[in-house]
């Protein structure tokens, strides 16, 4: 599945703490590309087998991700290569002096074969002959001659103190680039639910120790893309606009709200009649699907709630809404499918939990800016469907459509997603209705899919598999969401 796929009418749809890393004097930057071809190396290790996995780092080149994952346990390591196409590569570096100098390149060369978006390398040890080493993973695309490595990392200890969301919330911390402003081995749109996660578990416990990411990131990326958090997909622009939102309540700071205003205007400038109203999910791509229109009702129902003396928010939101409410994207059980088709009809496709989540964040936001429990009411319906539907709770445990394979760059921060607005719902019930499911997605993921290091992946059942900045921002909201 990929960032594109998601709610495409015109795609088939795939099937989808606190520790400190020191990286060596002479690695390179973090995700900066070098023209630089490494030399073949005579084969040197036997590849073994990991019983453990943490990712030490990431780079992106041209939209794929690089990932060193290391072993502690075993003193091994492995590199993987995802989002990218056939052909591209993958290896890894080692060094026996902290990463002056190469000592073995090339290890475990792969390519991604036919048919494939991804390729992990076999696994190699750090230390050889009592030397202790460092391993770094690069890769490029197969069509290009750029390279990009991670930093150079070793066998590492736990952190063992504080609370899971506390433990959670440092591991995500752990992949932040201060140089970018963004998270390593995820997306753009994933990293502003990212920091909307940090900003969360600040608000939830009064922990500010990552308030200063607030004012990097935005500096940091206020004129990409589009400028002022905008581009090509409306529902990249709303993701934006709520963690500028977010920071405005943390901070007061009026830069950010001001932000999310422009946002939410370009946003609504997207509104047509066709299908009788709503807002577009791509400036190219005409379709009206679910995620966008229900981040649209939450940022025009939030902005009502904190800006004076224009209606035209909420009164943009109350639209929004009631077409959304009778668009047909809400089935027979109360389950929200991606989109319309070209009939203005339900499309059938997934019922993300994502889209079964936003919008009751956005009810309860309507709530709080009208008085009207009617919206509560409706939230609580779509809320019980969702959390009773076994085709995304099979024993009760949340699991997204897609994770039978990886998810692709998008699925993984679903599920954060919609655990968060379920938890800002549950906040807002009288009796909170819903603590003890969200209590359970938290004990679960953190039993079964939680590694040393505090760090999650995709299947809150467990295993533990393809963790990345994504998975851990699922699960850090997994374990914000009953402290709210």
């Amino acid at each position: 599945m990929t960032r594109r796929a998601i709610g495409a009418a015109i795609a088939a749809l795939a099937t989808l703490g606190m520790i400190t890393f020191a990286a060596a004097p002479a690695a390179a930057s973090e995700g900066d590309a070098t023209t630089r071809r490494p030399a073949k190396a005579e084969p040197a290790a036997v590849p073994l087998a990991a019983t453990e996995d943490r990712l030490a780092d990431g780079a992106t080149i041209f939209g794929r991700q690089i990932e060193l994952h290391l072993s502690d346990a075993d003193a091994l390591g492995w590199a993987r290569i995802s989002s990218g196409d056939p052909t591209d590569e993958v290896w890894l570096d080692r060094s026996f002096d902290g990463g002056a100098t190469v000592a073995d390149e090339r290890l475990g060369y792969s390519t991604i074969p036919a048919g494939s978006r991804s390729v992990t390398s076999p696994e190699f040890a750090l230390n050889v002959d009592g030397k202790e080493g460092v391993l770094r993973a690069c890769g490029k695309a197969g069509n290009r001659d750029d390279i990009v490595c991670t930093s150079w990392f070793g066998v590492e200890k736990p952190q063992t103190e504080g609370t899971p969301a506390q433990r959670a919330v440092d591991a995500l911390m752990r992949l932040y680039n201060k140089d970018t402003g963004l998270w390593k081995t995820t997306g753009w749109w994933n990293s502003a639910n990212a920091l909307t996660a940090v900003l969360d578990y600040q608000l939830a416990t009064g922990d500010d120790r990552y308030e200063w990411v607030i004012a990097n990131t935005y500096d940091k990326n206020k004129d990409a893309q589009g400028g002022n958090f905008t581009n090509e997909y409306i529902d990249d622009t709303g993701w934006w606009a709520l963690a500028w939102i977010r920071a405005y309540d943390l901070t007061g700071d009026q830069r950010y709200l001001d932000t999310a205003i422009f946002d939410a205007e370009y946003m609504w400038d997207t509104w047509s009649d066709v299908c009788g109203g709503g807002v577009i999910w791509n400036i190219n791509v005409k379709y009206k699907n679910a995620v966008t229109n229900e981040l649209m009702i939450k940022v025009l129902a939030s902005l009502a709630n904190r800006v004076e003396g224009d209606s035209s928010f909420l009164d943009r939101a109350v639209q929004n809404w009631e077409w959304f409410r009778d668009s047909g994207m809400i089935n027979s059980r109360n389950m929200i499918n991606d989109g319309l088709n070209d009939a203005c009809e339900n499309n059938g496709q997934p019922t993300w939990t994502y889209n079964q989540g936003i919008v009751l964040g956005a009810l309860t936001e309507l709530h709080a800016a009208t008085g009207d429990r009617g919206y509560l009411r409706t939230a609580k319906k779509l809320a019980t469907a969702s959390t009773q539907d076994s085709g995304i709770n099979p024993k009760g445990v949340l699991r997204e459509p897609c994770e039978s394979g990886d998810c692709g760059g998008d699925g993984p921060t679903f599920k954060g997603v919609y655990v968060r607005n379920l938890g800002e719902l549950n906040a807002a019930l009288p009796n909170r209705p819903y603590q003890s499911y969200l209590v359970k997605q938290a004990k679960t993921s953190y039993a079964k899919d939680r590694n040393r290091f505090d760090q999650y992946g995709l299947h809150w059942a467990g295993p533990i598999r393809y963790i990345s900045a994504a998975t851990q921002q699922s699960a850090t909201e997994a374990q914000i969401a009953p402290l709210r």
